[in-house]
C-alpha cells in the first residue's frame, strides 16, 4: 500500500507575522477544535472497529492487525486491572521497542492506568531509582528482567506470563478513561543528581495527537516509523497519532535504524510516509541521494540543534520541531526550506495548535524582536508537573501572568531564544548548565553527584565540548585523592548511569578553577585533549601504514589529538551513529567494506586494521591477473 505523493515543497502554512500581532497571538489561547470525550484507548479501539485487518504494527516481518492490537491489549487490561490498576496507577513499562511494547503501552492505557517507559539498557541501578520513587502497581518487563527489578510491585513478565492472560476477555474493558487523567510519566535527566519524573495527562496527549494529525496530513494509509526507544518522549510522539488515524507503524532492526545509508533504503521500500529522526542522524539522511519520488511526505527531526538546511532536490519536506518533555513533546514546529542559508540556522518554527510561547526576561516581561530572552511555554501542552516533587514543580511551572484562565501555567524551560520578524522562533542555547548529546537532555549535576561518591574523587566537573556545528561530547575534569583509570571510572559510572551520560575522555586537574563568587569557571576549564587526560593503559603508537591511516581518521571523526592503537573506540565517545560514518570512511580509503557488527566486535585501531588487512588480502587473491594489472594501474 503506498501513501499518496504530494509536492515535496510547499509554502509555510502561517502567514509571517508582525510583532504586535505576534505578541497578541501569543496571549490568546486558540479555541480548541476537537473533543476530550474520546481519549487515545477509545481513539484506538474505533480504528480496530472500522478497519480490523488493517495493519497496526509491523516489524521484523511480523504483522499485528488493528483487531490483533486491539484484542491482545484488551486481554492484559483487563489482568492489570485484576492486579489493582485503577484510574491514575502508574505501571512501570520496561521493554525493548517491539510490538510488544505497543500492546503494552495500549493495554495500561485501557486500564484506566499512566504507563511508565523504562529502558531495558540502563542500569539496573538507575531503573529501581524510578521504580522506587514512582512505587507502580505493576511493572511489565522480560523474564531476564523480571528478578533484577523486583520490588514492591507486582511483575508480569511479558514473554514468559502469556499463559496468565490468555483466558482473559478481548473485549475492551469497562473502564472510563477521562481527559484530566493521567496518561504516563516519564523520567528525565534531574538537575539534583536524580532523574526527576514528568507527569502528562490525556489531555496534554490528545493535544498533541490531534496537532500532528492536521498538520502533517495524516490518514489510515499512511506509514509511519518507530524509531525511538520507549524510554525517549519521541516515542509518545511516533506511536499515538498514527495508531488513532488508522496508520501502520513499521519498527526497522537496530543495525538499520543507527546506519544512515541501511535506514534511507528501509525509509523507501517500507513506503514510510512519515518519519522521526533525531537531529543528528537527520543531518546524516538529508546528505544521501534519494529517489526523485518515494512515499516519504514528511522527515520531523527535533531534540538537537539542527545545523543545515535541506538540499533543493530532495523529495520530502523537513520539519523541524522543539519540546522539551514538560510540554509533551512538540511546542514549536516549523517546514525548513531550501535556499535559506543566509540567514543563520534553521528555526525552530511557531507554535503548534493551542499553544502560548513567550520569550521573556528576568523580570517576566517581553523582551523586543530580534532580543534574546528566556523561553516560557503555555497552553494544552504543559504537564501535571513532577511526579512526587511539589517543590521542583513550583519551581518550574509557574501561574501564567498572562492568560486569564484559572489555574493556566508556564513552563519554565531554561531556554533561550528570540522572535525573528517572519513570527519564527530562533534557539540560542540554554540558561543553565543543562546540555544535550545525542537529543538526550542532560543535567551535568546528575553525573557529577555519581562522579562525587567515587572515592578516589574529591571534586569534579562535566561538560560538553564540541564545535557548534559537531556532535558533542561529554568531558569530565577530576581532581583525583588516589589515582584511578579512565576504565575504572568508566565502569563505575556505568553502574548508575545511561551510556549516552558516561563522559568519554577524563582530565586530572590538581584543582578546578573557580570564579571569584567560588563556583566552578567552565570557561576556564582546559581543553578535553589535554596532556592530562586519563588512559586506560601507555599510549601505543601505530605500527603499520594501515593503522597509520586508521589513527588519521578516528582522531579526526572524534576531535582527538591522537588515538592509541589499543583505545576503544566506543569509550572514547564513539556511538553507532559515528560507527556508520567510520566504516563509510573505511570504504573509502582502503575500498573494503565492514559491518557494523565488525566494529562492535573489534572496537580498537589494532583489531580493525587487522580485519582490514584480511580483506584486502582476500581481495586481491581473488583478482585475475587482468583484474591485478588494472588496479595496479
Amino acid at each position: 500500500m503506498s501513501a499518496a505523493i504530494i509536492p515535496s515543497r510547499i509554502p509555510e502554512k502561517d502567514p509571517p507575522l508582525s510583532v504586535e500581532a505576534r505578541s497578541e497571538s501569543t496571549r490568546i489561547a486558540t479555541p480548541r477544535a476537537y473533543a476530550l470525550d474520546r481519549c487515545v484507548p477509545q481513539l484506538v479501539q474505533a480504528q480496530a472497529a472500522a478497519r480490523p485487518n488493517a495493519p497496526a504494527v509491523v516489524a521484523a516481518g511480523k504483522l499485528i492487525t488493528y483487531r490483533e492490537l486491539d484484542e491482545g491489549a484488551n486481554q492484559l487490561a483487563h489482568e492489570l486491572i485484576s492486579l489493582g490498576v485503577e484510574r491514575e496507577s502508574i505501571v512501570g513499562l520496561c521493554l525493548n521497542r517491539s510490538p510488544e511494547s505497543v500492546i503494552a503501552a495500549l493495554a495500561i492505557l485501557k486500564a484506566g492506568g499512566a504507563y511508565m517507559p523504562l529502558d531495558p539498557g540502563y542500569p539496573a541501578e538507575r531503573l529501581m531509582f524510578m521504580l522506587n520513587e514512582a512505587q507502580p502497581r505493576v511493572l511489565i518487563t522480560e523474564q531476564r528482567l523480571a528478578e533484577l527489578l523486583a520490588g514492591s510491585w507486582q511483575v508480569v513478565a511479558i514473554d514468559n506470563d502469556r499463559t496468565r492472560f490468555d483466558g482473559q476477555s478481548t473485549e475492551s474493558p469497562l473502564v472510563d478513561v477521562k481527559a484530566d487523567q493521567l496518561a504516563y510519566v516519564i523520567y528525565t535527566s534531574g538537575s539534583t543528581g536524580q532523574p526527576k519524573g514528568v507527569q502528562v495527562t490525556h489531555d496534554n496527549l490528545l493535544n498533541l495527537v490531534f496537532w500532528h494529525q492536521e498538520e502533517f496530513e495524516v490518514t489510515y494509509q499512511d506509514r509511519a516509523s518507530h524509531l525511538a526507544s520507549v524510554g525517549f518522549d519521541a516515542a509518545v510522539w511516533e506511536v499515538w497519532p498514527y495508531l488513532t488515524a488508522g496508520a501502520s507503524l513499521h519498527l526497522p532492526d537496530e543495525e538499520t535504524r543507527v546506519a544512515a545509508d541501511h535506514l534511507r533504503d528501509w525509509l523507501v521500500n517500507e513506503e514510510i510516509s512519515h518519519s522521526f529522526l533525531p537531529t543528528a542522524l537527520a543531518e546524516r539522511v538529508m546528505t544521501l541521494d534519494w529517489p526523485s519520488q518515494t512515499p516519504l511526505r514528511f522527515l520531523l527531526t527535533g531534540a538537537d540543534t539542527l545545523h543545515h538546511y535541506p538540499a533543493d532536490e530532495l523529495p520530502f519536506q523537513l520539519v523541524n520541531n522543539y519540546g522539551p518533555t514538560e510540554c509533551t513533546v512538540v511546542a514549536t514546529s516549523g517546514r525548513v526550506l531550501p535556499g535559506k542559508r543566509t540567514n543563520g540556522l534553521p528555526t525552530i518554527g511557531r507554535p503548534i495548535k493551542n499553544t502560548q510561547v513567550y520569550v521573556l526576561d528576568k523580570n517576566l516581561q517581553s523582551v523586543s524582536n530580534g532580543t534574546g530572552g528566556e523561553l516560557y511555554i503555555g497552553g494544552a501542552g504543559v504537564a501535571r508537573g513532577y511526579l512526587n516533587s511539589p517543590e521542583m514543580t513550583a519551581g518550574s511551572f509557574i501561574r501564567d501572568p498572562f492568560s486569564s484562565e484559572p489555574g493556566a501555567r508556564l513552563y519554565k524551560t531554561g531556554d533561550l531564544a528570540c522572535w525573528r520578524p517572519d513570527g519564527q522562533l530562533t534557539y540560542l542555547g540554554r540558561v543553565d548548565e543543562q546540555i544535550k548529546i545525542l537529543g538526550y537532555r542532560i543535567e551535568p549535576n546528575e553525573i557529577v553527584a555519581v562522579l562525587d561518591g567515587h572515592p578516589s574523587i574529591q571534586s569534579s566537573a562535566v561538560l560538553a565540548r564540541g564545535k557548534a556545528c559537531e556532535e558533542k561530547r561529554l568531558a569530565a575534569y577530576v581532581v583525583l585523592s588516589s589515582e584511578v583509570t579512565a576504565a575504572g571510572l568508566r565502569s563505575f559510572l556505568q553502574a548508575a548511569l545511561p551510556d549516552y551520560m558516561v563522559p568519554s575522555v577524563f582530565v586530572r586537574l590538581e584543582a578546578l578553577p573557580l570564579t571569584p563568587n567560588g563556583k566552578v569557571d567552565r570557561a576556564a576549564l582546559p581543553d578535553a585533549d589535554s596532556e592530562n587526560t586519563l588512559r586506560d593503559e601507555p599510549f601505543i603508537a601505530p605500527c603499520t601504514p594501515i593503522e597509520g591511516r586508521m589513527a588519521e581518521i578516528l582522531s579526526t571523526l572524534l576531535s582527538l589529538k591522537e588515538v592509541s592503537v589499543n583505545d576503544n573506540f566506543f569509550l572514547l565517545g564513539g556511538h553507532s551513529l559515528l560507527g556508520t560514518q567510520l566504516i563509510a570512511k573505511i570504504r573509502g580509503a582502503f575500498g573494503v567494506e565492514l559491518g557494523l557488527r565488525t566494529l562492535f566486535d573489534s572496537p580498537t585501531i589494532a583489531g580493525l586494521s587487522t580485519e582490514i588487512e584480511r580483506l584486502i588480502l582476500a581481495r586481491v587473491q581473488s583478482m585475475t591477473e587482468d583484474e591485478a594489472e588494472r588496479l595496479l594501474a
